[in-house]
């Protein structure tokens, strides 16, 4: 593991690297004993009889062998039982709050992704839905807005783009009711550094567009779980609407895990040796990197993590014209949308 400011963190997963390669990926599973999965491109599978599967696939859209392979490999890869690809980070976002009802109620980290924020007050909302926005650094703030009928906890740490940090373990212990779920969106972070599901959510969610990936080239989603109930509602819910990812893609994203650990090294590597330097800089107001001591919530990290990806978020002196001058000047830094590629 790559050297960071306090020698405290928590202890590196076990074999994380040799599952990201493995898991999902034994060459007995095929009669060719091919080491790398099949991009299977077919979108159905011829029956021996009515309702009689070979090896359970039938339409592509309930399921397909190399997307088969990707969810096995996350759900390895975030301590969990079961996994699931979809088409967008946004598709399991939507997949996932599909499971509630018109009167359910959502508690949701108050600076949470814009995407996200967008879906739930102009869509999810018109369904019929209820949502409070918290600041979770405050965990009383989680326990007051706490309602009969809440039914999610939406936990986003670090927070895109300020960078807060939730403790999951202290909302995991939120008196809260009995068919309440949480769920933490890992995107930040990826499984490399943080396991959410070891605090206490129940459901872990990525955007796979970013650092699961890694390479700019693919959009998805991923969740992982150990609730057999909630598996097994999110496969009938994503069967049923359809956001499945293609196999090409589950084939890229199965590529780009193989290099997670690697990657994530050199991001907090990077990140850590970048926010000192804009910490010493007279044109910086404030950075907040949870790598870093000076974040209000590094000893939080430090609790719940291993590390620290390479997202820092900082503020530049002056107004907004100096901040899109900065912005237009920046030569090894590409100003787009996305992170965690290149």
């Amino acid at each position: 593991m790559a050297e960071n400011t306090n020698s405290e963190w928590g202890t590196p997963f076990s074999k994380f690297a040799t599952d990201a390669i493995h898991v999902g990926q034994e060459p007995e599973q095929w009669n060719s004993m091919m080491v790398v999965p099949p991009i299977t491109p077919s979108t159905t599978f011829k029956q021996f009889g009515p309702g009689e599967l070979a090896e359970g696939y039938e339409y592509s859209r309930s399921g397909n062998p190399t997307r088969r392979c990707l969810e096995k490999c996350v759900a390895a890869l975030e301590a969990a039982k079961y996994g699931l690809a979809f088409s967008s980070g946004l598709a399991a976002t939507m997949t996932i709050i599909n499971s509630l009802k018109s009167g359910d109620h959502i508690i949701s980290t108050d600076d949470v992704y814009g995407g996200t924020n967008r879906y739930f007050q102009k869509i999810a909302a018109k369904f019929g839905l209820e949502f409070s926005f918290v600041d979770f650094t405050d965990i009383s703030n989680v326990q007051k807005a706490m309602k009969p009928n809440t039914k999610v906890i939406w936990v986003e740490t670090p927070t895109n783009p300020t960078m807060k940090v939730t403790d999951i373990r202290a909302v995991a212990d939120v008196e809260k009711p009995s068919d309440c779920f949480i769920v933490v969106d890992n995107t930040f972070m990826s499984s490399y550094f943080q396991r959410p599901l070891l605090l206490g959510a129940d459901i872990v969610f990525h955007s796979a567009t970013k650092y699961m990936n890694g390479h700019s080239d693919v959009v998805m989603g991923l969740v992982a779980t150990n609730n057999e109930e909630i598996y097994k509602k999110l496969a009938f819910l994503q069967y049923a609407t359809g956001p499945v990812p293609s196999a090409f893609d589950c084939y890229l994203v199965n590529r780009g895990l193989k290099t997670l650990a690697l990657r994530m090294e050199q991001h907090q590597k990077n990140a850590i040796q970048v926010a000192k330097w804009l910490e010493s800089n007279c044109c910086v107001e404030r950075v907040n990197y949870p790598g870093l001591p000076s974040h209000p919530q590094f000893e939080v990290m430090k609790k719940q993590a291993t590390g620290c990806s390479g997202m820092i978020a900082f503020w530049l002196k002056g107004d907004l014209q100096n901040a899109k001058t900065f912005l237009k000047s920046l030569k090894v830094f590409t100003l787009a949308e996305s992170l965690g590629g290149y």
